[in-house]
């Protein structure tokens, strides 16, 4: 069985709307992994527009599930995931500016920093993922930097299923078999939906775990609106 990791950035940017603690960001976590989840999944940035480093402290105390931290190993970023200690952390190349995630590492030109960070991490008994594209080359170069698992960027597929070319999965599962075979576990994120995902898991040998923030996010905020609407009107009615 593929894990589900839901990423909860969402929630923290809906709570820093408003200067508060709601929605509490705790409870969510917990709820979500009550409901059936296996995993948590922030990632920090460091302007914290959403989850704040604070957060990632006070999480750990939460989740009781397997607890993933992304982001850029910037020096405070390292540091963070140094205290705070989740299962994974996954790497990801963002520009300190970056709306969302938009690329994935070239494993080649930074091979050597990885590697110097993925052992540090190992070393403090984290397991460690890599943010990659689909090019074969930056696969054979992730498992040279030693890491434990990729991280398939899967925004490509995503749009191109929405257009109707489901072919778009092939270089996805050309990817998956051939990290698997080099020893790799097999992550993947970033626009799997509810429309999506299961043709992608049916298309993905080995895939461990999906991680899932934004369109989980908004497909929950939709599904459950009809029954929260009717929750209001029939207070007001009673």
């Amino acid at each position: 069985m593929t894990k589900l990791s839901v990423n909860i950035n969402k929630i923290a940017t809906l709570r820093n709307s408003r200067g508060g603690d709601v929605p509490n960001l705790l409870k969510v976590a917990s709820d979500i992994e009550e409901f059936g989840a296996q995993g948590i999944t922030i990632h920090p940035r460091p302007d914290e527009r959403h989850i704040r480093y604070q957060d990632a402290r006070d999480l750990k105390n939460t989740v009781s599930t397997e607890y993933n931290i992304e982001g850029n190993p910037i020096t405070s970023f390292v540091n963070l995931v140094l205290e705070v200690k989740p299962t994974q952390v996954t790497l990801v190349p963002d520009a300190l500016d970056a709306i969302t995630s938009n690329a994935g590492w070239d494993t080649l030109k930074h091979q050597s920093f990885l590697h110097e960070v993925i052992q540090e991490f190992q070393q403090n008994g984290i397991r460690t993922s890599i943010f990659i594209d689909t090019d074969l080359k930056l696969i054979e170069a992730a498992a040279k930097t030693g890491t434990d698992r990729i991280e398939l960027y899967t925004e490509q597929f995503a749009s191109q299923f929405n257009l109707g070319n489901k072919l778009a999965v092939k270089p996805y599962t050309e990817a998956a078999i051939l990290a698997h075979d080099l020893g790799l576990g097999i992550n993947a994120g970033h626009d799997l939906s509810l429309d999506n995902v299961q043709f992608f898991k049916e298309n993905i040998p080995n895939l461990a775990e999906v991680s899932i923030g934004h369109a989980l996010i908004a497909e929950s905020l939709y599904l459950g609106l009809e029954n929260v609407v009717n929750m209001y009107l029939h207070r007001l009615q009673s």
